[in-house]
């Protein structure tokens, strides 16, 4: 069945927010003279940013606080300065509403936040939800069976996208097929996809091609 509606992730899918992310929480670490490569940093981020402030704290003894306060600066940053849309994005997103589809976002991020990266980047979204203390986060997969339900979907025409295994195991869970911005070399989820970028979306959009 051919795919019309995309499901996806918000930030390290739709929104490059890793870089910054990254800097902000190696900012904190260098004024304690404590060193962490980025890329055991962004391993740690692709948990959650919860956990990778929880592992830091609990390595370094740093307080938990001060990566949340440069994580809540970061985020106001973003309201004047916001983080980069992915490569092929907006041209997949326009696709899918040319092709009469609905682009939702499922997001583990609170509601004021993702609202907040939605409408400085420009994104056109037709539908979010968000974790909160009554919608489980992903991997559970509530926030998809709540946007098929509320749409009427098939989730047979869903295709779930986003760049960590917790994204794509919560869209198969919930019935859609589901693709994954990809490092080479690292394991992806049973029936998980592995596209290089966003650009690769439109073979999906249009098989036939």
């Amino acid at each position: 069945m051919r795919i019309r509606h995309v499901f996806w992730d918000l930030g390290g899918t739709l929104v490059d927010s890793y870089p910054s992310i990254r800097r902000a929480f190696l900012g904190v670490l260098e004024a304690h003279r404590a060193l962490l490569t980025e890329p055991e940093l962004q391993r740690l981020l692709n948990a959650s940013i919860g956990s990778t402030i929880d592992v830091l704290a609990a390595r370094y003894g740093i307080e938990p606080q001060e990566f949340h306060d440069a994580y809540e600066r970061l985020k106001r940053e973003w309201a004047q300065t916001p983080a980069p849309i992915m490569p092929g994005a907006m041209r997949a997103m326009n696709e899918v509403r040319r092709l009469r589809g609905m682009n939702l976002v499922v997001t583990n991020r609170d509601e004021a936040s993702a609202t907040m990266l939605i409408r400085v980047t420009g994104l056109r979204v037709d539908d979010v939800v968000c974790a909160s203390e009554t919608m489980p986060r992903k991997p559970d997969p509530s926030m998809h069976l709540e946007l098929l339900r509320r749409h009427g979907l098939d989730p047979r025409e869903c295709l779930g996208v986003g760049d960590r295994d917790l994204d794509t195991l919560a869209a198969t869970a919930a019935g859609l097929r589901a693709v994954q911005l990809h490092t080479p070399g690292s394991p992806l989820p049973e029936g998980v996809q592995a596209i290089g970028s966003l650009i690769d979306l439109q073979r999906l959009l249009h098989p036939e091609h």
